[in-house]
């Protein structure tokens, strides 16, 4: 093994770490489901290291866009089953284990008070966000919590920068309005 694939791998590895809570929240608030989103992010994580490993400066979109394609997917076979199932009660999606996007945050521990408002707001948040059509939530998480740019949540989405600007502009409108805020 040379140098080089080490110092590639061991980078991938870091990317992987870095990005690895993100995602996994990412997905799990598009599909609603923990075990699928770990299932789907572990699947684009393989497809990256596999396909990709040599393009390190375009590892986070690509990850986005694999990432992107992989709910796309999962939702296209979640319609297909629903489609061929007698009884689609049973695919009704539950609450099972309380996460938050702030995984990866550190809580504040000075006042219990001030962490508990802090968990209400961000579970009110992850609610708002789970009634926003699927095309705005993907805006809205790549661009307000992930911090790409337009042109980098357009190839994630694989839509123009346009269409990036209306879902991200239309989810802001949403939540304010879910959110109450004015």
């Amino acid at each position: 093994m040379s140098a080089t694939s080490t110092e590639t791998r061991a980078a991938l590895n870091q990317f992987f770490i870095e990005a690895q809570a993100k995602a996994l929240r990412q997905v799990e608030i598009a599909v609603g489901s923990r075990d699928e989103a770990l299932d789907i992010v572990q699947e684009s994580m393989l497809k990256l290291a596999s396909k990709y490993s040599d393009q390190s400066n375009s590892w986070p979109q690509l990850f986005q866009r694999i990432l992107q394609n992989a709910i796309r997917d999962w939702y296209r076979r979640k319609k297909v089953r629903r489609f061929f199932s007698w009884n689609t009660v049973g695919d009704e999606v539950t609450d099972g284990e309380q996460t938050t996007l702030a995984t990866d945050v550190t809580v504040d521990s000075r006042s219990p008070e001030m962490h508990s408002q802090r968990q209400q707001n961000i579970g009110a948040v992850e609610h708002a966000l789970k009634r926003l059509p699927h095309r705005q939530q993907q805006a809205f998480l790549l661009r307000a919590w992930w911090g790409h740019d337009i042109e980098e949540t357009a190839f994630a989405m694989g839509c123009s920068p346009g269409s990036v600007k209306t879902h991200y502009s239309r989810a802001l409108g949403k939540l304010r309005e879910l959110l109450g805020e004015k």
